[in-house]
C-alpha cells in the first residue's frame, strides 16, 4: 500500500491507495488481513500518521486489523519501525509473529525480519502452532510479507522465496499429512497477483493495494490466474461459511478513468474436511 504524504506519486498512487481503503470500508469485512508494506518508510512516524488518517473508515466500522511485518514497515530505522509497527496495530498486543483464532478460521502471522534458521525462535514456535491446532479450526491463514512461491520471472529478478520463507514453507509441509484444515497462505512483496497451489495448499500473493504496480511479463504455468491485464490494483474477499470457502479477487478496472471501479477477476472454492477425516497426529 505505502501509504504516504498523498503529493508522493512516485513508487505509490495516492488516487488508487485512498479509493482501495474507502471501498474495503465499504464492503465491511469483519477482519482485513494486511500483507505488509502498509507505510512507505515506516522507521518515521509521518506516513503512520498517514495511514491512520487515511483508515479512518476502517475504524469507525470496527474492522479488525492483522497485520504481517514487510521490509517497508522497517525502512527506515528497524528498530523504531517494529516499535512504529506495533504501536499502530493494538489489536496483535505487542507481538511480531502470533496467531489468532477466528471461530474455525486461524490465522498465523509471521515476521519476515526474524531469524530464520530451522532451529530459531519462530520457525519452532510456527511448527509447534501447526501442531497444536485447535480440533474447531476448518481453515489456517498464514501471512508472511515474502511470497512462499512464485513466478518464474519474480523468484528471477526479485529472488523470492527467502531462505526464511523456504525454511517456514518446509516446516508447514512437513505436517500437511496430519493437519485436518485447509491451508491458504497469503503474501505481498510482489506489487501484482499471482495464485498457485502446491501439495493442497493455496498461495496468494497480493500486493496491489495501491504501491507502484510490477508488471509479470511471464506468468508460470503454475500460475492458476492467467490474465495478462496491466496493472493489477486490487483486493481479495474470503467468505467463509462453515466449512466453504470462496475467495475472489477484485481488480480495479481503470486506474486512470475518472471514476473508478473494481471487476472480478479471479476466484477460488475450497472446502474443509468434516471432524475426524484426515489424519491428525496422535499423543
Amino acid at each position: 500500500m505505502r501509504f504516504t504524504d498523498p503529493a508522493v506519486t512516485k513508487g505509490t498512487n495516492p488516487r488508487v491507495r485512498k479509493w482501495l481503503v474507502e471501498r474495503v470500508a465499504e464492503v465491511g469485512p469483519q477482519v482485513l488481513l494486511l500483507t505488509g508494506d502498509a507505510p512507505f518508510t515506516g522507521g518515521g512516524p509521518a506516513d503512520w500518521e498517514e495511514f491512520q488518517k487515511e483508515t479512518t473508515g476502517w475504524k469507525k466500522r470496527e474492522i479488525l486489523e492483522l497485520p504481517t511485518i514487510g521490509n517497508h514497515e522497517i525502512r527506515g530505522g528497524e528498530t523504531s519501525g517494529i516499535a512504529n509497527y506495533l504501536r499502530n496495530f493494538p489489536s496483535i498486543e505487542g507481538h511480531r509473529y502470533y496467531s489468532a483464532l477466528l471461530g474455525n478460521v486461524e490465522v498465523v502471522s509471521l515476521d519476515m525480519t526474524a531469524p530464520g534458521a530451522p532451529g530459531d525462535e519462530q520457525p519452532r514456535w510456527f511448527g509447534a502452532q501447526l501442531d497444536h491446532l485447535p480440533k474447531q479450526v476448518d481453515f489456517l491463514f498464514i501471512l508472511f510479507h515474502i511470497p512462499w512461491v512464485a513466478d518464474p520471472q519474480t523468484r528471477l529478478l526479485v529472488r523470492v522465496p527467502s531462505p526464511p520463507a523456504i525454511t517456514l514453507r518446509r516446516i508447514l509441509e512437513s505436517r500437511l499429512k496430519q493437519i485436518r484444515a485447509r491451508v491458504v497462505v497469503f503474501n505481498g512483496h510482489i506489487h501484482n497477483y499471482e495464485r498457485f497451489e502446491r501439495l493442497g495448499v493455496e498461495y496468494v500473493v497480493t500486493g496491489g493495494g495501491g504501491a507502484e504496480p510490477y508488471p509479470l511479463l511471464l506468468r508460470g504455468r503454475g500460475d492458476l490466474y492467467r490474465d495478462t491485464g496491466f496493472p493489477v490494483y486490487h483486493y481479495v474477499t474470503v467468505d467463509v461459511d462453515g466449512r466453504n470457502l470462496h475467495a475472489v479477487m477484485w481488480k480495479v478496472k481503470d486506474p486512470n478513468e475518472p471514476t473508478l471501479s473494481v471487476e472480478q477477476k479471479d476466484e477460488f472454492r475450497i472446502t474443509a474436511p468434516g471432524p475426524g477425516t484426515g489424519a491428525r497426529k496422535t499423543p
